[in-house]
């Protein structure tokens, strides 16, 4: 099999056009026409599906698309090992973790570690889905469970807790609850309990709709909620870490919370010795304690 035929047949399955895919490759159109005609003669078969809009692969293409795949994921860790015997930290890391999370507390803290290691690039890949690891889909994940995958390194970060939150404002507008009936005369601001969050949080929503809540506004992730309570408009079902960020938002009803859920990050056993996944995991470490000295100093452990 002609590796070179394979990577131009990649370029052009991922691209869906001769075109974009010669692009890429810095090939003319003819050339790369050329190079998947003499693979479809090698193999016997089309690979593709021609029409007036682009490529489609046939069946056979989408078995050799696969393959190809696999090979470019292999490479890439491979190549990533590589770089990663060099001293310094540089290069691309692709990080994954939910909405929340990566949005509320991540994000606003990389530049602690752009400033230390100004060469590295993070990719923030925020999505509820869990990628595949070992796959190299990402290089570390930070996730709301164990992840069950094996031949991962995995540890554990923090616990956190959901809670209820409200404005100054909106409090002073509308009166504090007292307790958990009280919220009928408030509106209610959460993820719906039917869209992609932790177990523990979909049960607490459960919870206090049970109560019988008129006034509700759903968002699929935390981000959208934090930002409905801080314009004033109710209480809303936040992750505990948002208070270090977020001073201002005041809890209520503080004798409810959701059941601990755990924090982990991982990342493949055969990036264990990765330059760039060693930064990050320290950074994230240290961040991690930061954080629990100022929980403790806001009374809020």
């Amino acid at each position: 099999m002609d590796w070179d035929k394979l990577r131009i047949f990649h370029a052009v399955a991922d691209a869906g056009s001769l075109t974009h895919a010669g692009d890429s490759l810095h090939l003319s159109q003819s050339a790369v026409s050329r190079q998947i005609r003499a693979l479809e003669e090698a193999l016997n078969t089309t690979l593709f599906h021609r029409h007036a809009r682009g490529l489609i692969l046939t069946e056979q293409g989408e078995l050799l698309f696969d393959a190809t795949q696999s090979m470019n994921k292999r490479i890439d860790a491979a190549t990533a090992r590589i770089r990663d015997s060099e001293e310094e930290v540089f290069g691309e890391l692709k990080v994954t973790t939910t909405y929340g999370f990566g949005a509320l507390w991540l994000a606003p803290r990389l530049t602690k570690l752009y400033e230390k290691y100004p060469d590295l690039n993070i990719d923030l890949m925020l999505e509820e889905r869990v990628l595949d690891l070992p796959m190299r889909e990402a290089d570390v994940a930070i996730r709301m469970k164990e992840p069950s995958q094996a031949d991962l390194v995995r540890k554990r970060l923090m616990s956190i807790r959901m809670r209820l939150y409200a404005s100054p404002d909106y409090l002073a507008a509308n009166g504090k609850p007292q307790r958990l009936e009280d919220l009928s005369t408030h509106r209610l601001i959460a993820q719906s309990p039917t869209s992609a969050q932790v177990t523990a949080g979909a049960q607490l929503v459960q919870q206090l709709l049970s109560y019988d809540v008129p006034a509700k506004l759903t968002v699929n992730n935390y981000f959208g909620v934090l930002q409905a309570v801080i314009s004033n408009l109710g209480i809303g079902v936040l992750p505990d870490y948002i208070l270090e960020d977020f001073p201002s938002v005041v809890r209520v009803l503080p004798e409810i919370e959701s059941n601990e859920v755990p924090v982990f990050l991982a990342y493949p056993e055969e990036l264990r010795q990765s330059k760039r996944v060693s930064a990050f995991r320290d950074f994230v470490q240290e961040e991690i304690i930061a954080h629990r000295r100022q929980r403790r100093a806001m009374g809020d452990d």
